[in-house]
């Protein structure tokens, strides 16, 4: 798993969230510093659609006045070479803005996502 110290904080936070697997994580060398984590999430895992959606909201539109510089994405190679989303489906986190620390990305996730995260039962089934 490559993980840079940049997005750490962030990795180490996700990891948290039940049916989420941090695959990669890499700050680019421009001078934006602009970054990627890249996951899995687990959709055979009952909360991975309640988990997707809350990600999803939080990272790419919490409100109007309070729009993270950050998105949640779907990512995959063809299906039509590959196989289905169980085995080739996976998530991106982006940064959209110079600089954005991903350590204040993950607190902001902290204080939107169920509390504590770690707990199953706190979060929405979807």
């Amino acid at each position: 798993m490559n993980i840079d110290a940049t997005v750490a904080p962030l990795a180490n936070f996700l990891r948290r969230i039940a049916s989420v697997f941090v695959l990669a994580g890499r700050t680019d060398e421009s001078p934006d510093r602009r970054w990627w984590v890249k996951l899995v999430i687990d959709i055979r895992h009952p909360l991975a659609w309640g988990v997707v959606q809350e990600l999803a909201h939080v990272l790419n539109y919490q409100s109007v006045e309070e729009r993270l510089p950050t998105v949640f994405m779907p990512v995959s190679p063809p299906p039509y070479l590959n196989g289905g989303p169980e085995e080739f489906l996976s998530w991106v986190i982006e940064s959209k803005a110079p600089a954005v620390d991903a350590g204040w990305i993950a607190a902001t996730l902290e204080g939107r996502l169920a509390r504590p995260v770690e707990d199953a039962s706190r979060w929405a089934k979807g």
